[in-house]
C-alpha cells in the first residue's frame, strides 16, 4: 500500500458511522468534499471529535514511522519516512482534509478536556501545513534528517519495549532502506538555503549512526547469536552509504552552505505563536524578559552580600564574588557522569522525604549522550514516548568532547561545578522533566500525550528548581552549601531569560556573537564554554529557548493564582499534583481545567 492509499483509508475513518457523512477519500490530487455533521448533539459531537483525535495519531504515526516509534507505536518500527515532494503534497492534503473535518465540529458542545485537545490538534495541523509551505525547513534544514536517520536505529536498540529478534528484524529492515533515505535527503536539501552552522554540525554528527551501530547494536547482535546474512549485508550497504553521504557534506554541503540562520521578523513571530500558543507579542516577551533580567540580578545581588567577604562593591563584584565559591567544587574530566548520578540521587531523596508532589513510578538511568545529538545541549531528558508505559527515562550528559584542551574542559567544568550539576539534575529528573513526564504519561489522553506543549515541560522544570530551593535543598539559608545552591538556582534562572533575550536578539536583531557573548558571560555570570554553546545552539534553533522563561512565568502565576483561590486548603501537594493531572497542555489550558473557567479558545 503506498502512502497515499494509506492515509485515504485511515481518512476514510475520520468520523462515526451515523453521526456524519462521509465520503469516500480521494486521491492526493483532489481537493476532500465537504464533511456533513448529521446529528449535532453533544454526545455525537464528542464521540466525532475523539475518532478524529484517534484518526490523527494514525495518520501521523503511518507518515512518519520514527517519530511513531519515539511515541511509543509500534506498528511501523520497520519503516522509514517519505521525505520527497509527493509525500509533502500528500501530507498537506491529509492536514487540509483534517482542518476541514474540525471546522465541521460545534467546539461549543466538546467536554472541556476535548476543547483543550481541539486547540492543540487545530494548532498542530495549521502548524504543519505553514512549516511545510513555508517556512520549509525539509530544504534548508539538515538537522531535520540526521536526527530522523540515527533515531531510526536508536530508538529500536535503547529500549526493550519488545523482545530482541522482534526488534532486531525491525533494525536490519530499516538499516536496508536508510542508504536510499540517505540519497533522498540529497535530493531535498538546497545547499544554497542551508545556513554554514547547520551543515557543518550535522557534518560532525553524521558519523552518530554508525557509532550507535559499533557501540549498542553490534554488541546485541554478537551476544545473542541472531542469524547474520540478512543484518551483515544490511551493515555493509549501510556503512558505504553513510561514508557517502559524509563526502558529500564536506566537499558540497558544507563548502556550498549560504542560508542565514536568522528567521527574521515575520517568520520568527509566526513560528512564535504556533510553538507559545499565546498572544503575547516578541515585544512584549522582550520587555517582560528585560524586567526579569534586572530583578533576578537584584535577588542574586541580596544573597551574594550575605558572604561576608563578598559584601563589597558593585552588584557585578559582589555576584562574581559569590559565585566563586561555587566553581571551587567540581567534578573533574572523567567523573562528570558518575557526579550527575550522585546528585539524582540525592534530589531524590529530598523529593521523596519532603513529599511536595507524588513520586515517579517508571525508573530513570544516566545514561552518556548519543554521539548524533551531541553538540547541542549538555544534557537533556529522553522520556518514554507518549503512547508507551513503563519505560525507563533517560537522563543524557554529554561527554566533555576529546578534542577539547585542558582550559577548555575547566571552563566548562567550573560552568558545571557540583551546585550546577544539582540544579541539573533537579530540571532534568527530579523533580522535573523526569517526574513532570512521569505523570504524563499517567493520563490517558493520547492525542494530549503526542501534542505535548514544550514551555508547560520547561517551564515546570525550571519552577521545579526554585521549588527545591524553597524546600531547603542542601541545607537552606542556614548553611553555605544551601545558599550556594540557592545562587546557583538563580543564575539557571537568570540563564532561561537569558535565553529569551538571545533568541529574539540572533533571530529577529542580528545580534552579533560578541554581543551574545557579553550578555552571557557578563550579564548572567556564564563561563566561556557554556556561553560559545549556547551561541552555537542559538543558530541551530529558534523559539524553542523561549520556552524556559514563558512556561515559569506561566507556572508560577498559575501557583499564586491557586494561593488565591484555595486560601487555607491550599498545599504544594495538592497544587503540584493537581498541575501534573492533566498531561502537558500550555498552562494556559491547565489553568481552565483546574479552577473550572471556560476554556481559552485561541
Amino acid at each position: 500500500m503506498t502512502m497515499g492509499t494509506r492515509f485515504a483509508a485511515l481518512l476514510a475513518g475520520l468520523l462515526l458511522a451515523g453521526c456524519a457523512t462521509v465520503p469516500a477519500a480521494p486521491p492526493p490530487s483532489v481537493a476532500a468534499p465537504a464533511v456533513v455533521v448529521a446529528s449535532p448533539t453533544p454526545a455525537d459531537q464528542n464521540a466525532v471529535f475523539e475518532k478524529l483525535g484517534r484518526s490523527y495519531i494514525d495518520i501521523l504515526t503511518a507518515e512518519n514511522p520514527v517519530r511513531a516509534t519515539e511515541f511509543g507505536d509500534h506498528r511501523h518500527d520497520g519503516e522509514l519516512p517519505a521525505i520527497d515532494a509527493a509525500a509533502r503534497q500528500t501530507r498537506t492534503i491529509m492536514d487540509n482534509q483534517l482542518l476541514q473535518a474540525l471546522g465541521q465540529i460545534d467546539r461549543s458542545q466538546l467536554t472541556p478536556d476535548n476543547q483543550v485537545d481541539y486547540a492543540l490538534l487545530k494548532n498542530a495541523v495549521e502548524y504543519d501545513v505553514w512549516d511545510t509551505q513555508v517556512l520549509q525547513t525539509w530544504a534548508w534544514n539538515p538537522q531535520v534528517y540526521n536526527t530522523a536517520a540515527s533515531n531510526a536505529l536508536y530508538l529500536l536498540v535503547a529500549r526493550d519495549f519488545a523482545p530482541w529478534p522482534q526488534r532486531f528484524e525491525s533494525i536490519v529492515s530499516r538499516m536496508e532502506q536508510l542508504p536510499g533515505y540517505l540519497a533522498e535527503v540529497r535530493k531535498q536539501l538546497d545547499p544554497a538555503r542551508v545556513p554554514k552552522v547547520y551543515a557543518e554540525t550535522v557534518a560532525k554528527q553524521n558519523a552518530g549512526i554508525m557509532e550507535i551501530v559499533d557501540s549498542a547494536l553490534l554488541p546485541e547482535v554478537e551476544r545473542s547469536g541472531v542469524p547474520r546474512t540478512r543484518f551483515d549485508a544490511a551493515l555493509a550497504n549501510l556503512k558505504k552509504a553513510v561514508a557517502e553521504h559524509q563526502k558529500w557534506l564536506d566537499t558540497v554541503l558544507v563548502p556550498n552552505a549560504k542560508g542565514d540562520f536568522r528567521l527574521g521578523s515575520a517568520l520568527y513571530d509566526r513560528k512564535m505563536a504556533f510553538e507559545l500558543m499565546s498572544p503575547m507579542t516578541r515585544p512584549e516577551l522582550k520587555a517582560k524578559a528585560q524586567a526579569a533580567f534586572a530583578d533576578t540580578r537584584a535577588e542574586m545581588g541580596r544573597l551574594a552580600r550575605t558572604f561576608p567577604d563578598c559584601d563589597r562593591g558593585d552588584q557585578q563584584q559582589a555576584i562574581e564574588c559569590a559565585l566563586a565559591k561555587s566553581y571551587a567544587k567540581r567534578a573533574t574530566r572523567g567523573t562528570l557522569e558518575q557526579v550527575a548520578r550522585q546528585t539524582l540521587a540525592q534530589a531524590t531523596d529530598f523529593v521523596r522525604e519532603k513529599g511536595f508532589v507524588a513520586m515517579p513510578s517508571a525508573p530513570v538511568r544516566v545514561v552518556p549522550m548519543p554521539k548524533f545529538n551531541q553538540g547541542n545541549a549538555v544534557a537533556y531528558d529522553d522520556p518514554p514516548g507518549p503512547l508507551e508505559k513503563d519505560q525507563p527515562n533517560f537522563y543524557t550528559i554529554s561527554p566533555i568532547p576529546a578534542e577539547w584542551t585542558d582550559a577548555q574542559a575547566k571552563s566548562f567544568l567550573t560552568e558545571y561545578n557540583l551546585y550546577m550539576l544539582h540544579d541539573l539534575s533537579i530540571h532534568e529528573a527530579m523533580p522535573g522533566h523526569y517526574l513532570q513526564l512521569d505523570h504524563a504519561n499517567k493520563n490517558d489522553d493520547p492525542l494530549r500525550g503526542v501534542l505535548q506543549s514544550g514551555p508547560f515541560i520547561e517551564g515546570w522544570a525550571v519552577y521545579g528548581e526554585g521549588l527545591m530551593a524553597e524546600q531547603g535543598y542542601l541545607g537552606g539559608d542556614a548553611t553555605e552549601d544551601g545558599k550556594l545552591f540557592k545562587l546557583t538556582m538563580l543564575k539557571m534562572r537568570l540563564r532561561s531569560v537569558t535565553n529569551t533575550l538571545l533568541d529574539i536578539g540572533i533571530q529577529t536583531e542580528g545580534m552579533s556573537r560578541e554581543a551574545a557573548m557579553d550578555l552571557m558571560t557578563k550579564g548572567a555570570f556564564q563561563q566561556e564554554r557554556e556561553a560559545a554553546g549556547k551561541w552555537l545552539r542559538a543558530q541551530l534553533s529558534s523559539v524553542q529557548l523561549l520556552s524556559y522563561f514563558t512556561g515559569f512565568e506561566e507556572h508560577r502565576a498559575l501557583r499564586e493564582e491557586a494561593k488565591q483561590r484555595w486560601g487555607e486548603s491550599f498545599t504544594l501537594r495538592r497544587y503540584n499534583d493537581e498541575v501534573l493531572a492533566h498531561g502537558s497542555p500550555p498552562v494556559k489550558y491547565v489553568r481552565a481545567l483546574m479552577f473550572g473557567t471556560p476554556v481559552p479558545q485561541e
